[in-house]
């Protein structure tokens, strides 16, 4: 099921219709650069090689992309080429437009010098390219950024860079279409946006059947996507489970994380999280009122199926084989499901403010995020879930992931409490509940679950 992906796919049928280009594909493992490069190539009319690159040596990858090349018919006699350069200058020879995708290209590097793969690669598309669109595409996010940095051969090389992300919360809705807004963001609180883990669901089945089929069944694709292939590539280097452990479905300071998994002074926790941070599996915020405080810095896991899989299955696995999926949902996630739904529904607001703002419907906003208060006449602070800066003041919004609609008195209670803070120019107050108001008010904002999925 193809959803979305409509810029991306426009960038690659445009770079496709040049008669040479190179373009640079990543995103993280299972988002779905494999399905849009063919849907990409089964939108346009040229003859196209996919090669996957396999985990060996340069000599192994150029015998599988020759025999791609044979079994296609596009190489009619038998040949051993000595590089990638040489197949790319035969492939010049023919009377035919191609498009190469080469996936999977940190591959190459496992076994070869980085910059000897990157430096024929450049030889590549400054000299052979005379009737070739090349795709490079690729997993590790850390790797492939370093092609587009100064110092690397292939830096300026590309004319089309495309980092695929997950689906938003909007898009992915798609494959639990006929479920109500409250429901729907649960599904994404748990499941996130990647397109091979939706798939695996079931819009007629409950969010309780769902995680119990996927995510508790360890045969199920989306338990092996969590537990073992997201990771595969990164463990290896970097000790992430226990970051990701110790995160959960919070988020945490530098120097928290320290005495959590007793590292101070090491050196080594900043390594883990740089390399961390580049893969784009976790994310470092401030409050948008702290931007520059670095003591206000959070860490947090970026993928909801990690985090919940990191909150309830990584600690408990005995638990769950010795009680059975059913069980063990009902008395370890059932709980405190809401409350973990309750966090992600507040970055799912921000999301739907960054999308109005895409929109134009914020003229004027600066930044979206959380707001860190400290009032000392009240001798209290913490984080609203929802600012909008607009420079001089500010819209707060207080999210709530309720199954009832808020009551007036709620609202009353939450506005009384942000007007009792000190020192912030707040224009407006807001609220947005996912089963909506039981009354409104007027001098407040309002915004329901059906008005975060609408058009």
């Amino acid at each position: 099921m193809f959803v979305g992906r409509s810029g991306e796919l426009q960038l690659l049928l445009d770079a496709f219709k040049e008669k040479r280009s190179a373009t640079l594909l990543y995103g993280k493992r299972r988002v779905g650069k494999t399905t849009l490069i063919k849907e990409a190539l089964e939108k346009q009319q040229k003859t196209y090689v996919y090669y996957e690159c396999l985990r060996g040596t340069m000599r192994d990858n150029i015998d599988g992309l020759t025999q791609e090349l044979a079994r296609l018919k596009i190489l009619t006699f038998a040949t051993t080429f000595t590089s990638f350069q040489d197949v790319f200058a035969f492939l010049n020879t023919l009377p035919l437009q191609f498009i190469v995708v080469i996936d999977e290209y940190p591959y190459l590097k496992s076994m070869t010098q980085p910059e000897t793969v990157d430096s024929a690669f450049q030889a590549i598309i400054d000299n052979h390219l005379t009737n070739i669109n090349l795709v490079v595409s690729g997993s590790h996010i850390g790797m492939m950024r370093d092609m587009l940095r100064e110092g690397n051969a292939l830096y300026g090389r590309f004319s089309t860079v495309i980092q695929l992300k997950e689906l938003s919360y909007r898009l992915a809705a798609a494959f639990y279409a006929s479920k109500d807004a409250y429901d729907k963001i649960g599904f994404h609180g748990v499941f996130g946006g990647s397109p091979f883990v939706l798939e695996q669901l079931r819009d007629g089945e409950s969010l309780r059947d769902n995680i119990i089929r996927t995510i508790l069944n360890e045969s199920n694709p989306v338990y092996l996507y969590a537990s073992h292939f997201l990771m595969s590539d990164y463990a290896r280097s970097v000790n992430s489970e226990r970051i990701f452990a110790t995160l959960g479905n919070g988020k945490k300071k530098y120097s928290e994380l320290e005495n959590l998994l007793d590292v101070k002074k090491t050196g080594n926790l900043s390594k883990q999280l740089k390399a961390l941070l580049e893969l784009d599996i976790l994310s470092k915020n401030a409050p948008i009122n702290r931007l520059g405080d670095a003591k206000k810095v959070m860490y947090e896991i970026n993928d909801n199926l990690m985090r919940f899989y990191f909150t309830y299955v990584y600690k408990n696995q005995s638990a769950l084989q010795m009680l059975g999926a059913e069980v063990f949902y009902d008395q370890y996630i059932a709980p405190t499901l809401t409350e973990y739904i309750s966090r992600r529904f507040e970055e799912l607001c921000r999301d739907y403010f960054s999308y109005l703002a895409r929109q134009g419907k914020l003229p004027g906003i600066r930044h979206i995020g959380s707001f860190y208060y400290d009032d000392p006449a009240t001798k209290s602070n913490g984080e609203f879930d929802v600012a909008l800066d607009f420079g001089d003041t500010y819209t707060i919004c207080e999210a709530k992931y309720f199954k009832k609609p808020i009551e007036l008195d709620d609202i009353h209670r939450e506005a009384g409490q942000i007007r009792g803070i000190k020192g912030i120019a707040v224009a407006q107050i807001g609220f947005i509940s996912a089963s909506g108001f039981t009354q409104k008010e007027d001098g407040y904002l309002y915004y329901t679950g059906d008005d975060l999925y609408a058009d």
